[in-house]
């Protein structure tokens, strides 16, 4: 953590105004459960109050309106922004130190700049460049021909093949890997497999961050490419040609299969699957565990497999609880149908 920081001086680098005492320290952050003295901490709606008012937090961010009780706070129309800011401002990150760790290996006909830190472990190919204040951990491996931008963090045991490149301000976490060859095939005259080769590039744009262990399938022909400001989580697999809109959300285990279009401020949530060809239109909501199997309009809300309108998708779920007691009760009418020996026929009376 930082050196302690006065709440007033916390809440003026945030510009929003406070309510209480200002000069109390501010020394960490927790949740409302975990924070103890000196921790800021914050809440999000009224529904929390009871919860704020058992909290030891010496101080809380909430938006106007929500009584924080005995504790200062900072008010703010969007907390959870707000808080993450504090966080950074109060448990900054450390940048490594730049140069080249004595084990990196760096090929004389690469480029990094000097102000950019080559950790333990790294290769760095012919060709490749990296730029200035980007970090590569432990363990990464440039291929020929890459490029990382400016401000790029490369967490351990990242690879990037050959000709890949980033933007600035992109974040990979631990075990991601750009431009793998899509998976591609054609049948041969024996009826055996052969790959179709895999040409084209990956391109990440600023500000994209991408979680842990996701795959990005390199172009065929022409080039993968993820939008200015996309976020990808754990997990997630890009297949060859697909685009990634600009501040567009994958969660956890989604996928994409090959020339997806996913459109701008899109939301492909976790262990969805997106057919090859397929388009998500801007603003799109695709629910979890989706099988999406035709284009998806603009702000179109889809769930299920296959995909169907959201309220309509819903709405058939609850139907569906209610197919044994709906078949018990058919069964009933059918044992006294007419004709079918109960109940009361002409012939019978």
């Amino acid at each position: 953590m930082a050196a302690p920081i006065r709440l007033s001086q916390l809440a003026a680098d945030l510009g929003r105004p406070v309510e209480g005492d200002g000069d109390v320290e501010i020394r960490g952050v927790g949740s409302i459960e975990t924070a103890g003295p000196g921790d800021l901490t914050f809440v999000r709606e009224e529904r929390y109050r009871s919860r704020l008012a058992k909290s030891r937090a010496a101080a809380v961010i909430a938006p106007p309106g929500v009584d924080a009780g005995a504790l200062s706070v900072i008010r703010s129309p969007q907390p959870g922004l707000d808080f993450a800011r504090a966080v950074r401002i109060l448990a900054p990150r450390k940048h490594p130190p730049a140069g080249l760790h004595p084990s990196a290996t760096v090929d004389p006909e690469a480029e990094v700049d000097p102000t950019a830190h080559i950790g333990p472990g790294c290769r760095v190919a012919a060709g490749a460049r990296v730029g200035a204040r980007s970090v590569l951990h432990a363990n990464v491996t440039l291929y020929a021909g890459v490029r990382v931008g400016a401000d790029c963090t490369l967490h351990s045991g990242c690879v990037l093949r050959e000709e890949t490149e980033l933007g600035d301000r992109v974040v990979l976490q631990p075990g991601v890997v750009l431009g793998t060859d899509g998976f591609g095939y054609v049948v041969n005259e024996d009826g055996g497999f052969e790959a179709v080769p895999q040409c084209g590039r990956v391109v990440v744009e600023d500000d994209v961050e991408i979680g842990a262990n996701a795959t990005i399938d390199r172009g065929t022909l022409g080039d993968t490419r993820l939008r200015r400001g996309a976020k990808l989580d754990n997990l997630v697999m890009v297949g060859h040609n697909c685009e990634v809109g600009e501040d567009a959300m994958l969660t956890a285990q989604s996928g994409l299969a090959g020339s997806v279009r996913i459109g701008r401020g899109a939301l492909v949530l976790s262990q969805a699957g997106v057919s090859d060809h397929v388009c998500v239109g801007d603003g799109a909501y695709v629910g979890p565990q989706s099988g999406v199997t035709a284009d998806v309009p603009a702000r179109g809300r889809v769930l299920g497999t296959p995909h169907d309108d959201l309220p309509r998708t819903r709405r058939l779920w609850a139907a569906l609880r209610r197919l044994p007691e709906l078949f018990a009760r058919v069964r009933a009418l059918e044992r006294h149908a007419p004709g079918n020996g109960g109940g009361r026929t002409e012939d019978s009376g």
